[in-house]
């Protein structure tokens, strides 16, 4: 695999950001955030990445590609992140972006950021240029909201940006209230 990415940034200059949690991590991060935007009244927001054709990149070009393709997007991200922020690993075609004290806009804001980032990688396998297609579904919690509700409503968001039929988050007193699509879609990052 040959990536090259344009202004990349080590991910040791971004201290505390470090590698991708993995879901279990993800989700005490998240329940530990949540308990921290109750007790505060803080806000906070979950971004959720696809990378929508990983499997398709993984069955022409390997497994071994599309892990490595994961991996080396959460390492360019980092760079987009503050240092309290955290990035994790929900499932094997999935990033998420825990954004303690951020707002919708301001998770829309980080979201375009990361298109962007996203869109400058180039994913390589036998000289041949691997497009990546993405969907990214953003959710801010809302007090009574569950933590594992959070990364739930991101998933929606990304499935409604994607033009997938969202799977059905229940949520006791609340419709729909806390998940946020982001307008675009980020075809290939070529």
């Amino acid at each position: 695999m040959a990536a090259r990415q344009t202004n990349p940034r080590a991910q040791s200059d971004r201290p505390g950001v470090g590698e991708p949690l993995s879901s279990a991590a993800l989700q005490r991060r998240i329940d530990e955030e949540v308990g921290r935007a109750e007790r505060h009244g803080t806000m906070l927001s979950c971004l959720l990445v696809v990378v929508e054709n990983l499997d398709e990149i993984a069955y022409e070009h390997g497994p071994e590609l599309s892990g490595q393709t994961l991996s080396y997007i959460a390492g360019a991200l980092a760079g987009e992140l503050r240092r309290f922020d955290r990035i994790g690993h929900p499932s094997a075609e999935e990033l998420a972006i825990v954004l303690p004290g951020a707002d919708s806009p301001s998770g829309e804001a980080v979201a375009r950021r990361i298109l962007e980032r996203v869109q400058a990688i180039k994913i390589e396998s036998r000289g041949t240029r691997l497009p990546l297609e993405l969907s990214v579904g953003l959710a801010a919690w809302r007090e009574n909201m569950a933590p594992h509700e959070l990364l739930a409503r991101a998933r929606v968001a990304a499935a409604r940006q994607d033009g997938d039929d969202p799977p059905s988050v229940p949520a006791p007193g609340e419709e729909r209230r806390g998940g946020a699509e982001l307008p675009g879609h980020a075809p290939s990052a070529s």
